[in-house]
């Protein structure tokens, strides 16, 4: 057996290198290579040298290992990202970070020695971190990466460090978005050690580092490192919404599903509830994420919030076992507890795809006679959305087999009501007896009481939207439901939100339009009239869907008039007017007959509709609006005589009023848009002055982004086509008045692009609208004082030469039929812009800005010959007659006018000008070139005379130094240059020579 090597330090540049080597081939042995480099580590820290005669001693083992090693990982600093071998080295480096300090551990444990005492691990520790830290301000950013990356994979082995944080806290605002990942990755590992006293919390660093980087690398490793509490939760949820997909899709495929419960089985259920456990979010925070995920528009980012919401509906499972019906049901209704059934489409969106995902589920659903004698919100809404969702995927069978009969239906519809009739009548006998008790109990039982209340309307509601889709072929049901639904609308206790949903159920029922029409009529006159109420019971009866009657013609009491009503009766009558008005809303909305065709509705309209447009009371006129509005949606003529009334409303009413009548004035102009914004029409450009006229003088934002939606919808679908539209729309887009307007902003944001890519000739109108513009931008940026910055004209350039380019045209008309692209469109906008660099009152800015927007142009392979010679003497003449003087613009000019001589090389082989004057149809080109006056090789210099020896008159020099200063203003070409731009040297400022001309001619009248 060979005897056993002794260490020598000399044996360190041959053993630290090799295990080196190894461990960047592969991860697999680092295990053994750690226990192998701690060996070395063992045996250089015994060598050492005594100093000052034994007194103390020198670490030199320690020290020539620290070195050795230091020189290994300095190999690895500047190796770029993605180099795997650098990146296990720094992974072993880590790794053996960790392995000496619990082996430090295990020794002071053993000893009892204390662990503030300095130990070989600890000097090395302090030592590696110095290196590094030396390497996070490094110039290269390799070696700040690395360096970063190195602290990362250690500093969860690590005490507490001063400069530890200090320097992680700096590397996070790093330039580099790699380097500012591994600093993320390292902080979020020192947030719960963390020492409350300090100032700068990191955990909100992290915070505000998730918001607004902007790298979505960094947003990305934030995340996924990010604790999760209660305090950043808003944060991980409102990267929702982030614009990276890939960030978006982390939150709910590595945040939200891994935790939301937790792997520890635990008897008790809440202590199963992990940080994102569906019930430890806020109803609002539950629907935001589950509306922007299933809302999302890539694919990758709805499947991850389909699944997370497959989770949460067994996160949410109360049943005893998967599959039985009663389990299921029991599952589902726990689940669309966590929503609000109410408000909005959410819940909705979340119970379909879970149909859709989980087919176990959608089969094992049962409705039942148990299902139906109690229902809860839940219950009648998952009934409503099953059905739905059978209706529109056509699961006939399915639908058959789950549907209750007409005839059950009405019964639980009629009890329903009944239930609801009752609850309202407690209400009001409460409310007269306690009317005055405002103590906490009372308010905590009123509150139960609208709760209650609520519920029953939204089960009712939800049968009769259910009972839209039943199969109506049993006439005993149809007639009962039709009795029943009809009786409702006659009670004036129903409330508004049911007055819809009955109104469909009556659609549903009736044979046509003018049937419906009949029935609300005749229930309108008998809310208003007062009629014997036994009278009207008996109509009922007799009324059906069959035979349906027309307006009962029998001569009843005329109302009393306002003035002969005490202020109870006429509060009485507002209230009733209010509800036929709401009634005939709801009616007008359903119906697609000319008003014509329906003589039934001239009734309601000269008693009802007419007057209330007349009263000053805001919530009568405005309804009364609504409904007239309606009526001329569907009478022309009276559209025509009506719509000036609506536009006199505009200007005169409150915002929530002047709302709801701009929206009747755009569905006016969508429906009869050839009678007012035809090419026959007188009052087309009235009306679209108008609008822009409230558009610019506006205060309210809503109205403001409404007007933009209707005006956006009228220019899509071409029934606008003024520029000056145009113009407006860009200067709102883009005015520092409308930052935050954000939903005009949203709306401009698609409009543009959409209306340019949609059609050639949209582009050729913004084409030919693009200068005018660009003048108006510049002067209104000019003009601008406020503390916002402004978007610059050359930034709105940009954005209007990507909306016209016609490639992002023609990548849509590929799949538009008989889409047309117009190619050279950015050629005519090359020739405008040469135009408008004529010039002379440009400034250098704006200049400069249109110069380098030529480079910006699509040249197509194909061109109209006659365009690109109009380019080409443009350009030749703007080189002659108005020369560019500064350079970065001239530069750019060149660069453009290079790039068409090269490419269009054969088209403008024989150019010359001479020749081009006899061609006819460039006969405006050379009278627009003409009138152009040549300008000055140094037009910009102010012409001074040259002073001359000898002894002047002062009466004389001045006179002759006035005369030589006005000639030579006025272009005369016999004054040298040199004279015209110096005098002894010296230039004198404009205005002083026009001071002098000045006193000369007063002299001379003198």
């Amino acid at each position: 057996m060979p005897a056993r090597v002794s260490f020598t330090l000399d044996s360190l540049p041959v053993e630290l290198p090799k295990i080196f080597e190894q461990v960047q081939l592969t991860s697999a042995n680092h295990q053994k290579n750690l226990v192998a480099l701690y060996k070395l580590q063992t045996e250089a820290a015994k060598i050492t040298e005594s100093v000052q005669n034994g007194k103390s001693i020198r670490l030199v083992g320690e020290r020539a290992f620290e070195d050795m090693f230091l020189a290994m990982l300095s190999r690895v600093m500047p190796v770029k990202k993605g180099a795997t071998v650098a990146d296990r080295v720094i992974k072993y480096v880590g790794g053996f970070t960790k392995f000496i300090n619990e082996k430090a551990h295990e020794e002071q444990e053993k000893d009892g020695q204390d662990e503030d005492e300095d130990t070989t691990a600890s000097r090395f520790v302090a030592r590696l971190l110095k290196f590094l830290f030396r390497g996070t301000l490094a110039k290269d950013k390799a070696a700040r990466f690395r360096a970063v990356q190195c602290i990362a994979e250690m500093v969860a082995h690590l005490g507490e460090i001063d400069d530890l944080r200090m320097c992680l806290l700096e590397r996070i605002r790093d330039k580099e978005a790699q380097v500012r990942v591994q600093a993320v990755i390292a902080l979020s590992k020192l947030c719960g050690s963390e020492d409350p006293s300090e100032e700068t919390n990191i955990t909100d660093v992290l915070i505000e580092t998730l918001s607004y980087d902007s790298s979505a690398d960094v947003r990305r490793a934030t995340l996924a490192n990010l604790p999760i509490s209660n305090h950043t939760m808003p944060a991980i949820l409102a990267r929702t919404r982030d614009s990276d997909l890939n960030v978006r899709r982390l939150v709910y495929s590595a945040v939200l599903e891994p935790s939301c419960t937790m792997t520890v089985e635990s008897e008790i259920a809440e202590e199963a509830m992990g940080p994102t456990h569906p019930r430890v979010f806020t109803i609002e925070q539950r629907e935001l994420v589950v509306r922007n995920g299933l809302g999302d528009r890539e694919e990758g980012v709805r499947s991850a919030a389909v699944k997370l919401v497959s989770t949460w509906l067994e996160a949410a499972r109360v049943g005893a076992a998967q599959g039985d019906a009663q389990a299921v049901e029991a599952d589902i209704v726990a689940f669309l507890e966590l929503f609000d059934l109410v408000e909005n489409s959410t819940a909705e969106d979340a119970l379909i795809n879970v149909f859709k995902s989980r087919a176990d589920i959608f089969d094992a659903i049962e409705f039942n006679d148990a299902f139906w004698e109690s229902l809860t919100p839940e219950k009648a809404f998952l009934a409503r959305v099953f059905v739905d969702y059978c209706v529109n995927n056509k699961y006939e069978a399915r639908l058959e087999n789950s549907l209750p009969v007409v005839t059950m239906l009405v019964f639980r519809i009629q009890s329903a009501w009944q239930e609801l009739i009752a609850t309202m009548q407690a209400e009001e006998e409460e409310l007269l007896l306690r009317g005055g008790m405002n103590d906490e109990a009372e308010k905590e039982l009123r509150s139960k009481r609208e709760d209650e209340r609520s519920e029953q309307e939204f089960i009712i509601g939800e049968m009769l939207r259910m009972a839209v889709n039943l199969d109506y072929a049993d006439e005993i049901g149809r007639r009962k439901m039709f009795q029943l639904v009809r009786n409702m609308i006659c009670q004036d206790i129903l409330p508004e939100g049911l007055l819809g949903r009955c109104l469909d159920v009556l659609r549903r029922l009736s044979p046509n339009e003018r049937d419906l029409i009949r029935v609300v009529v005749e229930v309108v006159h008998e809310l208003r009239d007062p009629a014997d109420e036994d009278e009207q019971l008996r109509d009922d009866s007799g009324s059906n869907v069959g035979e349906t009657p027309a307006t009962v013609r029998t001569v009843r009491a005329a109302p009393k008039a306002a003035t002969e009503m005490t202020p109870e009766e006429q509060m009485r009558a507002d209230a009733m007017d209010l509800r036929c008005l709401a009634l005939c809303i709801g009616m007008l909305e359903r119906v697609n007959g000319t008003f014509e065709e329906n003589s039934t509705l001239e009734g309601i309209l000269g008693e009802l509709i007419i007057p209330a447009v007349k009263r000053k009371e805001l919530s009568l006129r405005e309804r009364g609006l609504v409904s007239l509005g309606l009526c001329c949606l569907i009478a022309r003529r009276m559209a025509m005589n009506s719509f000036q009334l609506f536009l006199s409303q505009v200007q005169s009413t409150p915002e929530p009023l002047k709302i709801r009548v701009l929206h009747v004035v755009f569905d006016i102009l969508m429906v009869h848009d050839k009678d007012f914004l035809g090419p026959t029409s007188t009052s087309g450009d009235r009306i679209i002055e108008f609008l822009l006229h409230i558009l610019d003088n506006e205060d309210s934002g809503k109205v403001q982004a409404l007007i933009c939606v209707g005006i956006s919808k009228l220019m899509l679908s071409g029934m606008i086509s003024d520029d000056r539209v145009l113009i407006s729309l860009m200067l709102k887009y883009v005015s520092p008045d409308t930052a935050n307007n954000q939903e005009l902003r949203q709306c401009l944001s698609y409009f543009f692009p959409v209306y340019c890519y949609s059609s050639g000739a949209h582009q050729r109108r913004m084409q030919k609208a693009f200068i005018p513009l660009y003048d108006k931008l510049s002067e209104v940026h000019k003009e601008w004082e406020g503390d916002d910055d402004m978007i610059s004209p050359a930034q709105a350039s940009l954005m209007i030469v990507d909306w016209t380019d016609p490639q992002k045209a023609q990548a849509i008309a590929q799949n538009i039929h008989g889409h047309a692209v117009d190619e050279s469109v950015h050629i005519d906008l090359a020739n405008d812009i040469v135009k408008a660099l004529f010039n002379d009152e440009l400034e250098k800015e704006d200049r400069k800005g249109l110069c380098q927007l030529l480079g910006k142009l699509h040249l197509p392979d194909q061109v109209d010959i006659d365009k690109i010679r109009s380019l080409r003497l443009l350009m030749h003449n703007l080189s002659n007659r108005r020369p560019l003087r500064d350079s970065t613009t001239k530069n750019a000019f060149t660069k453009f006018e290079a790039s068409i001589l090269k490419k269009y090389e054969q088209q403008l082989a024989d150019f010359n000008e001479d020749d081009y004057r006899q061609m006819e149809y460039l006969k405006d080109l050379f009278e627009f070139l003409d009138d152009i006056i040549p300008e000055d090789d140094d037009d910009d210099a102010v012409e001074l005379p040259k002073k001359k020896g000898g002894r002047k008159r002062r009466s004389g020099s001045i006179t002759t130094e006035t005369e030589t200063s006005v000639s030579g203003a006025s272009g005369d070409e016999s004054t040298p240059p040199a004279s015209r731009r110096k005098s002894n040297g010296k230039g004198k400022p404009k205005y002083v020579y026009d001071f002098l001309v000045t006193v000369v001619k007063f002299c001379s009248s003198s």
